[in-house]
């Protein structure tokens, strides 16, 4: 539960400094990639595309042909 009362302020949580310059990751270790990485990918790609032209199909038939 969340503590709503009014007491005294606590001290804040010293923080860590950062080192100036990280170690590089090992040969081994896979590499940290973000969100887009993955929209990169062909297959993905593609499939998208696919359910875009079928939306777009979808959509110009509503409203030339109905």
């Amino acid at each position: 539960m969340l503590d709503t009362s009014q007491g005294e302020p606590t001290a804040p949580v010293p923080v860590a400094e950062a080192p100036v310059a990280e170690a590089p990751a090992p040969l081994g270790a896979p590499e940290a990639r973000g969100c887009l990485f993955a929209l990169s990918q062909p297959p993905l790609m593609i499939f998208l595309a696919v359910i875009g032209l079928l939306l777009l199909l979808a959509a110009v038939h509503d409203l030339y042909l109905l």
